[in-house]
């Protein structure tokens, strides 16, 4: 089976997603070769003939891929699929936005946010927020599939992939990019930081959010919310975790203040350890925390910061 991998990359460098997409598609079955689109995009290009097991990196750097739009990308994808047994890309904002409309051009189901290959058709996924995971056989023909990547491992560096440089696919003219806001931050990003820190509704208000980011300072983590928070106007949406948010699986997630609703425990139940802190013994938090704290948040977390200021956080 052949097939082609839509990395995710800022031109410069490629993301984590990536790596561990290349990891499901040799699972899938060689070869596996990786599209990446941009402009100025060398950057990107080299690392990803580093990655061991992809054979072919192709490479189309145009200006009408500077700003991914799913038009452009699903026209380019479109015009390379004939090539290719199945096509997959990430399942974040971006693989969700182009694949779907590739999927629906080649009149093939799509296969969304897979956890696990079975079989080079056979696929687990979450369903009903992540509390259940399903099995699904997919029919013969052409695979279009989105990969939950914080279930894969990221696929290793010291290949030597060829790079081929290839034409911009058509441009339908559909759409064009005007502008965007980005949020800057001197802390990780929020879907591949090691560590999380997450504040909920408990938190009670924006300004004591600083609490939990003083923490995050010490220990170069991300900050992240609950849905309840982001709602509530404490933090802005891209802090947000969970099945409407973002998908992490750090190696370490606290959560403070988080009650453990089904729809947040979609975004981070995968984490490799989870410590939690709340009031509430019976917080739902507790079932799947590894570590468990149950006490006064605001009195916690500053013996906390003590605490790592004495071990030279």
């Amino acid at each position: 089976m052949t097939t082609l991998v839509v990395a995710e990359h800022d031109n410069k460098s490629l993301k984590d997603a990536t790596a561990k997409m290349v990891t499901a598609a040799l699972q899938l079955g060689a070869p596996v070769h990786l599209l990446v689109a941009g402009h100025d995009c060398s950057g990107a290009a080299d690392a990803a003939s580093r990655l061991k097991g992809v054979e072919t990196v192709l490479v189309a750097d145009d200006p009408l891929y500077e700003h991914i739009l799913a038009e452009t990308m699903a026209a380019l994808i479109l015009s390379l699929a004939d090539k290719y047994d199945a096509v997959l890309a990430p399942a974040t904002t971006g693989g969700k936005n182009y694949l779907p409309r590739v999927a629906a051009m080649l009149d093939v189901p799509q296969i969304s946010e897979i956890l696990k290959v079975v079989a080079p058709d056979t696929f687990e996924r979450p369903i009903y927020a992540g509390s259940a995971v399903q099995t699904v056989q997919a029919p013969p023909g052409k695979k279009v599939i989105t990969v939950r990547a914080t279930a894969f491992k990221a696929a290793e560096t010291g290949g030597a992939a060829l790079t081929v440089g290839i034409a911009a696919g058509p441009d339908p003219g559909l759409s064009s990019f005007v502008g965007e806001e980005l949020s800057k931050s001197e802390r990780p990003e929020l879907t591949s930081a090691k560590i999380v820190v997450s504040g909920g509704r408990g938190m009670q208000s924006s300004d004591s959010f600083q609490l939990l980011e003083r923490i995050a300072d010490r220990l170069h983590a991300a900050v992240g919310a609950s849905r309840a928070a982001v709602d509530a106007g404490f933090v802005p949406n891209d802090y947000q975790v969970g099945q409407t948010g973002k998908v992490v699986a750090p190696e370490l997630y606290i959560a403070v203040g988080i009650s453990g609703a089904i729809q947040h425990l979609a975004g981070m139940k995968d984490s490799k350890v989870i410590a939690a802190i709340n009031k509430d013994e019976e917080a739902p938090i507790f079932q799947i925390a590894d570590y468990g704290l149950v006490a006064d948040l605001f009195k916690a977390i500053p013996e906390m910061e003590e605490e790592l200021k004495k071990r030279g956080y």
